[in-house]
């Protein structure tokens, strides 16, 4: 019988040394946690580390491809008088309206773009009508836009503009509910703007993807440089020849 206790008793001791065991390794672990999370976060609590890097995250605005100093001098070269502040004014106009026509499922809204921007909006709403499903870009604001490239060929120069914006963006369904993002939290995101210049408009319209390079009126020589004023092989004026307009074209999500 005593040897029964005396089992009993060791058992009982060696339960304790295991929990204390435990115990200890947990508290050095917690310890560790804590000091880790001071080191990386400023703080002991982990879960507020963690809350404050994806607070600073969604405040940081995202970074940009900052061509202008390279495609500015080239577009005022072939269009010495285009202006640059204006159209970046309106490049950022044309975003935050866009984004303001999908909050609304309405077209109304882009007053600047031509029928391509036009249809893209128009299909971004229907998809959204025929998922049922509202889409909103809330509180949105440019931080800031840079010129990101400059494209030319078939009857066509192409500018694209790069903004970065924050704003509240998220997803209903058709019973009010947050599907996706956050109605809370902001969320940083980068869009590009495309400008284009059609020189001449026929052969853009006939062939978007496939058409031939622009030649002279008069003696059928190539027109190489895009904004030209008269043909280099006969001089003969090709100021009309153009229809030298810019329009916005196409909005990007990156």
């Amino acid at each position: 019988m005593e040897l029964k206790y005396i089992l009993i008793i060791i058992i009982l001791v060696l339960i304790l040394v295991i929990f204390g065991i435990i115990y200890s390794t947990v508290k050095k672990i917690k310890r560790k946690v804590r000091q880790f999370s001071r080191d990386l976060f400023g703080t002991s609590d982990i879960r507020q580390g963690i809350k404050k890097v994806e607070n600073e995250y969604a405040a940081t605005p995202k970074s940009i491809s900052a061509m202008t100093s390279l495609c500015l001098p080239q577009i005022t070269k072939d269009f010495p008088q285009f202006n640059y502040e204006e159209m970046k004014g309106r490049a950022q106009n044309v975003l935050l309206s866009y984004l303001m026509g999908v909050s609304q499922r309405s077209t109304a809204y882009l007053k600047d773009g031509n029928s391509e921007l036009k249809n893209q909006l128009e299909n971004h709403i229907n998809m959204l009508e025929t998922s049922n499903r509202q889409e909103y870009f809330d509180d949105a604001k440019i931080h800031r836009t840079e010129l990101a490239g400059y494209y030319k060929g078939n009857g066509r120069c192409t500018i694209v503009f790069q903004s970065s914006i924050q704003y509240l963006h998220y997803i209903m369904d058709m019973n009010g509910n947050v599907i996706k993002g956050s109605n809370s939290v902001i969320e940083q995101s980068r869009y590009n703007v495309e400008l284009i210049h059609i020189q001449d408009r026929s052969i853009v319209e006939n062939d978007l993807d496939g058409a031939e390079s622009l030649n002279c009126p008069n003696c059928g020589g190539p027109i190489q440089h895009m904004g030209s004023k008269k043909c280099i092989y006969c001089g003969t004026p090709i100021v009309e020849y153009n229809i030298r307009v810019w329009s916005f074209s196409a909005i990007k999500e990156l």
